[in-house]
């Protein structure tokens, strides 16, 4: 489990570094992800959209990580 987790932050990492913005960026969402799969779709979003703004990334992170969280909560109310 801690590879992949270790290997999706690295290509998100990567990613948002060849978009132009910085790797802190990057480590930043990654951490605030938290899981392999939300990494990996922030990954895709960034080679189908590639934004030039770091605010569009840091929406979209926003963006995953509210959509997780709703999820989540969703499933809990139903228990």
């Amino acid at each position: 489990m801690q590879d992949d987790w270790t290997r999706a932050r690295d290509d998100l990492v990567a990613t948002v570094a060849a978009l132009g913005f910085p790797a802190e960026l990057g480590e930043a969402a990654a951490r605030h992800l938290g899981s392999p799969k939300a990494m990996e779709r922030m990954r895709k979003y960034l080679l189908y959209v590639r934004p030039d703004r770091a605010e569009l990334v840091v929406d979209e992170m926003l963006s995953i990580r509210e959509e997780i969280d709703a999820w989540k909560r969703k499933k809990q109310s139903r228990q």
